[in-house]
């Protein structure tokens, strides 16, 4: 490890104690201040964004808008004090237990400097400063971020805005770092000081890193986003009640982002012969764009090559820049019976501007691949309300389905993530690395916590949450 990498991991360190004694309404300010900074420069940083990654300018600016908002909602969120989960059980000599139950008063505190893998998709929102690193800060915890080499410049540029923010706000220097680099990444991981991490890309990035950081002499949390295909199934009644509905809502969530969306719907489910599929054909689509990068470029192109050469499966849609610099959408068809035969390489997940449609000749069919799942972000339902069959065939899915995401969606498609309380963004494996987990919402912010008991200690020894005159305002769970 070189004496650089020594050196912002050490700076980082010493900056994690320090933010982690700050109260919380410094914390939540500082935050603030944050937001409020990447807002005033979005000028600046969202002409790099589009210069390194292709999107287009629309959509970077309500990334970075999602960006800060989630920033405010996380500082909200330390303010009100809940996160800590404050629950104390009073003294009791009586204890059912047949001992004396002492005084115990736990809590939920910082778990140390985070390392956050940067995700390529979301340049803002899951990159330097986006939901992994608000939640490490919310919790109390510094930050070194390994930046993703599809946007190198972006990334400094908004390390420098977030470092003069958090100065003016009189927080720790040095309270993020940006290091650069696989190999840095790797070395940052292994790192004794290194307390958790995050990660958002592929299956085999994702598990390398999983594996090392089990792997090392104190193993440490590793909350990482993998890969999904998010299957959508079309029940009976809706795929004749609403053929072109679907179809086009279905193509405008598959080609939104040009399909590099780890929501998207990449496998959808329809009777055979269903009427969807001639819309499918038919229905005009945004003309293609380039990918993130060259490096995403190529993995969607040999995806997309791998998952076509099954014996099984057809082309339903493509056209002639399909297999181009700008791709344009490819729509390959099979039925259940030939994705049985092979489910890993037929729901492989193709990150760009595909799909595979799924025909089945009986809703038993439906049920049997969805019990051959692997692990998911989301699963999706369409069908009609008030028609038996679809609700029947429903109930027969919906528990297999639980078993195997962590978002289930009725009538809507799976890519807009709210950031909000009651989000669930992860799933069992290889969706995630941490099915207990989510990614997006307060509720992220648990994942960079650790809780201690502090028992039978005198008032004057514990920390301001912890009291009986709770000055902080902090919300307490009491017994007896």
């Amino acid at each position: 490890m070189s004496d650089t990498m020594d050196e912002d991991i050490e700076q980082v360190t010493r900056a994690s104690a320090t933010w982690a004694a700050m109260s919380l309404r410094e914390r939540a300010e500082a935050m603030r201040g944050v937001a409020a900074g990447l807002d005033s420069a979005a000028d600046h940083l969202v002409p790099l964004a589009m210069a390194e990654t292709h999107l287009r300018e629309a959509r970077l600016r309500g990334e970075l808008k999602r960006t800060t908002f989630q920033l405010r909602l996380f500082a909200d969120t330390v303010e009100e004090g809940a996160f800590l989960e404050v629950r104390m059980d009073r003294p009791d000599a009586q204890w059912p237990m047949g001992a004396h139950r002492p005084d115990l008063r736990r809590m939920l505190v910082p778990i140390g400097p985070v390392l956050v893998f940067s995700a390529g998709n979301f340049p803002f929102a899951f990159s330097v400063a986006g939901g992994d690193t608000a939640a490490a800060w919310a919790a109390g915890n510094a930050v070194l971020v390994k930046a993703h080499p599809g946007h190198p410049r972006l990334s400094d540029a908004t390390a420098e805005v977030v470092a003069r923010s958090l100065a003016a706000a009189g927080a720790p220097q040095h309270l993020l770092r940006v290091i650069h680099g696989k190999d840095a990444g790797v070395a940052a991981l292994k790192h004794p000081s290194i307390k958790a991490a995050s990660f958002t890309g592929s299956i085999e990035g994702g598990r390398a890193l999983f594996d090392i950081a089990a792997a090392r002499p104190e193993p440490i949390p590793f909350y990482g986003e993998l890969g999904s295909v998010n299957p959508a199934f079309v029940l009976p009644a809706a795929s004749t009640a609403r053929p072109q509905d679907i179809a086009a809502s279905f193509l405008a969530a598959v080609t939104g982002s040009q399909g590099q969306l780890c929501t998207k719907p990449g496998v959808l489910l329809v009777p055979a012969g269903s009427p969807i599929i001639e819309e499918l054909e038919q229905i005009d689509v945004a003309e293609g764009a380039p990918l993130l990068n060259l490096r995403t470029s190529e993995v969607f192109l040999s995806t997309l090559g791998r998952v076509s050469e099954h014996p099984g499966i057809t082309v339903l849609r493509d056209g002639p820049e399909s297999r181009a610099e700008a791709p344009e959408l490819t729509l390959l068809r099979t039925d259940v019976e030939e994705v049985l035969t092979d489910v890993e390489g037929f729901l492989t997940e193709m990150f760009g501007p595909a799909a595979l449609i799924v025909e089945y000749g009986d809703p038993a069919d439906a049920v049997r691949l969805a019990r051959e799942l692997p692990g998911q972000l989301t699963a999706t339902l369409i069908g009609e309300d008030e028609v038996e069959g679809d609700l029947e065939l429903s109930r027969e899915l919906l528990p297999i389905l639980c078993d195997r995401a962590g978002r289930l969606l009725w009538n809507e498609w799976p890519t807009g993530v709210s950031v909000t309380h009651a989000q669930q963004h992860g799933g069992p494996y290889p969706a995630t690395t941490a099915p207990t987990t989510t990614a997006v919402g307060p509720t992220a912010i648990s994942r960079f916590l650790r809780p201690v008991v502090y028992q039978n200690f005198p008032l004057a020894l514990l920390p301001g949450p912890l009291l009986d005159e709770n000055p902080l305002g902090v919300p307490q769970h009491v017994h007896g």
